[in-house]
């Protein structure tokens, strides 16, 4: 599945909401002692076989969204495929586990502890002792020391993504022996495990030349069970072989081709055989399903197939189409209707042979599902414009059915779908807890009157053009006061340019306000009434909530709400490209939420290469739907993401990864002391606290996690939809003959009410 997503670590090591003032949080998460963390939702899906069950030798074709611009995965411009790379030739101290934790990767490290805090934290690292890189020289401590150095920020000659951690590093020492480094903190760094993974070589990172550009299109020197081969700009792939020198279990396969394949363009290349391995997305998914079966008519899903295995009607061919000849001609139909039948009929059934073909190509595929260490979410850009306001922001979350939108995307692919509770971890994460708490519950009627106390009232005016008085408000005013002021009338004046909010605009259905579903009275969830007449109360704002039991005009609860001659729109920016087709599903169901508490919105669909850069990045949005990784380092890599933006020397506002620019103090000081803690627990506690406040704040909207889609050649082992878990690229391969992979089992049906699918 193709989403609009921000990068892995190495892009969100790179950079970084404006605050309401202090928050009120209630129930703050991580003041309990029973671990909410849970279990993670769904298990990888990589047909795991044991290394004896896989042959050796092989290619295998992996689809990948690029070719990396560079190979140095702490450079801006690093992308997944880079990280990819990185996996599987680079060192790496410590690997994510199925729930997304890290452990210690015994192919390099015999251990590593923190053996001193006072007076400075000290981590000791014990190598193992047969890792070299691929020139044969020992892994050690010049390696890390030279890493250290260019990430360390110290040096601006190196063009880094970021230096967090690194920064906190006083000196790196040999230890007691060559196979010993020694880590020396100036502040203590409750992440110190996120440090030195990938590791380059010396020769890498040794100086700002080689580490500008000595990295970018060619690693001469690695250390994992494979090595690069080359990077063919050209040919859109990088060519990975095993490494010689490698020490660990010896790789099965004998090369990986990682192809550049336009996410449109997959299914195509796994039917010409092109591809062993691609993500895709779910229409794709279920083309790959169902060539399992028996073959169908691709446009109409009928089989082709009769009992027995004998062609279905429709299947037969020439013969079928000159039976239908003689029988219309025998029956007194004239031979020049009976031709143009079996033209069609023709047509048809050279349709049905291609379909044949390619589910023929596709039956020897399967769909490898799990769910992404990733989640999507909708952003509220608090910048400037309505959603600067607290009070609207967390009417708009309120107005969510969180519930709803995972089951429309996850339900339909056999997935669990349970919304997220975390901005910080997901479920399984020894961080996550459900946090949405300090939030509230979806509640129309509350997210109303969060509204009304910001101003926003239904059937006010709205002014089209400067100091223009709205059309129909003075007819408006006589009707009511003929009417004894119980009905609201709507504008029967002249066409000039503008309208009243609540009006119908049966004749504008290109305006997306919100205002022509009449509701009897009163709202679908709550039954509260809203008042035509003025108001003193919620700040006295015309339309504001009526005291119980006043009578309320028909169409009241679904009125498009105003505030100072201006409508309540919300501008809601999507990519446009191949495969956000789920993206622009949840928008559509978003918007109809919305609109059931009177907020407009304008949807701008916009070409997938400027969608982040010029409008997410840039700050011209108000509602977003984009993702970000989930880390097990979240004190360190989801700080940028949420802490509060800050005036740069220019006067402009430098947010980092902070694209909603809504941030806190409260929340700033609860990361740097999860940051500082060694106590595990503590440090879970203070970021559980932490996401509480940034629910509070309504700066974005957890939905769901991410669905992993892969396509995979039947007898592919040990690869597939990965999950949390590091991939293990020595034992990737093709299986013997009569062997078999482990599969998941398919999860429980979920309890919930069924939504439609996306």
């Amino acid at each position: 599945m193709s989403h609009v997503g921000v990068g892995p670590r190495a892009v969100m090591r790179s950079v970084a909401f404006l605050t309401a003032g202090v928050l009120a949080v209630p129930a703050l998460a991580g003041c309990t002692s029973e671990d909410p963390s849970g279990k993670p939702l769904a298990e990888q899906d990589v047909a795991a076989a044991g290394r004896a069950s896989v042959s050796d030798g092989g290619t295998l074709r992996w689809a990948v969204d690029s070719v990396p611009d560079t190979l140095n995965a702490f450079q801006s411009d690093a992308d997944a495929t880079t990280t990819r790379v990185a996996q599987a030739v680079l060192p790496s101290m410590f690997r994510m586990d199925e729930a997304g934790s890290p452990v210690r990767n015994p192919d390099y490290l015999e251990s590593a502890e923190v053996v001193d805090t006072e007076p400075k934290q000290v981590v000791v690292y014990k190598l193992n002792q047969q890792a070299v890189w691929s020139d044969g020289r020992e892994i050690g401590a010049a390696d890390f020391a030279a890493q250290w150095r260019a990430l360390s920020g110290k040096d601006s000659a190196y063009w880094t993504a970021r230096n967090a951690g690194y920064d906190r590093i006083e000196k790196i020492e040999r230890g007691a022996n060559d196979l010993e480094v020694k880590v020396t903190f100036s502040r203590p760094y409750a992440d110190w495990k996120a440090l030195f993974t990938p590791l380059y070589p010396k020769d890498v990172t040794g100086t700002p030349d080689a580490f500008n550009d000595g990295a970018r299109r060619a690693l001469k020197v690695s250390a994992g069970p494979f090595a690069v081969k080359k990077v063919d700009t050209k040919g859109d792939q990088v060519v990975l072989t095993g490494n010689p020198r490698w020490w660990g279990e010896p790789a099965k396969l004998d090369q990986i081709v990682l192809r550049a394949v336009p996410r449109d363009e997959r299914v195509s290349e796994l039917v010409a055989g092109k591809l062993d391995l691609a993500e895709i997305d779910p229409e794709t998914a279920d083309e790959v399903g169902l060539a399992a079966g028996p073959p169908r008519d691709a446009a109409t899903g009928t089989p082709l197939m009769g009992p027995g295995g004998t062609p279905a009607p429709g299947a037969q061919g020439r013969s079928a189409a000159e039976a239908l000849r003689s029988w219309a001609v025998a029956n007194g139909s004239d031979e020049e209707a009976a031709e143009e039948e079996v033209l069609a009929r023709e047509e048809r059934s050279e349709a049905e042979a291609k379909a044949r073909r390619r589910q023929q190509a596709l039956s020897g595929f399967e769909v490898r599902k799990s769910l992404e260490p990733a989640y999507t979410q909708l952003a509220l850009n608090g910048a400037d414009g309505p959603l600067a306001d607290e009070r609207v922001r967390r009417a708009v979350a309120r107005a969510l059915d969180r519930e709803k939108l995972a089951q429309a995307v996850l339900k339909p692919l056999g997935l669990p779908a349970e919304p997220v509770g975390s901005h910080l971890a997901l479920s399984g994460q020894p961080a996550y807890a459900d946090g949405s708490g300090a939030l509230g519950e979806q509640n129309a009627k509350e997210a109303r009157a969060l509204l009304a106390d910001a101003g926003w009232v239904p059937g006010g005016p709205v002014k089209k053009k400067d100091g223009e008085e709205a059309a129909g408000a003075e007819k408006d005013k006589k009707d009511k006061e003929e009417k004894d002021g119980n009905d609201e009338k709507k504008s029967e004046g002249d066409d000039d340019g503008t309208y009243i909010v609540g009006e119908d605009n049966k004749n504008e259905g290109d305006r997306n306000d919100g205002g022509d579903d009449a509701k009897d009275g009163a709202d679908g969830e709550s039954g509260e009434k809203h008042s035509s007449g003025k108001n003193t109360a919620q700040g006295g704002a015309p339309g504001a909530y009526a005291p119980k039991g006043t009578a309320a005009p028909a169409d009241a609860a679904a009125a498009p709400l105003a505030k100072d001659g201006k409508a309540l729109t919300l501008r809601f920016v999507l990519p446009s490209g191949p495969g956000s087709e789920t993206l622009r599903t949840v928008a559509d169901r978003i918007t109809d939420m919305l609109k059931e508490i009177g907020i407009g919105t304008e949807v701008t669909k916009v070409p997938d290469e400027s969608y982040f850069k010029d409008h997410i990045a840039a700050g011209e949005y108000d509602l977003a739907l984009y993702s970000w990784p989930a880390s097990a380092f979240p004190a360190t890599d989801a700080r940028p993401i949420y802490a509060k933006p800050v005036p740069a020397a220019d006067g402009s506002l430098n947010v980092a990864q902070n694209y909603t620019r809504v941030g806190t103090d409260q929340v700033d000081q609860l990361f740097d002391r999860a940051m500082t803690t060694l106590d595990q627990k503590e440090a879970r506690g203070l970021l559980r606290k932490a996401d509480s406040r940034i629910w509070a704040a309504a700066g974005s909207v957890p939905l769901y996690q991410r669905p992993q889609l892969v396509a995979a050649r039947e007898n592919l082992a040990n690869a597939g939809a990965f999950g949390f878990e590091t991939p293990v690229y020595e034992d990737m391969g093709f299986l013997k003959k009569g062997a078999q992979g482990s599969r998941p089992s398919a999860p429980a049906p979920s309890s919930s009410p069924s939504s439609p699918s996306s």
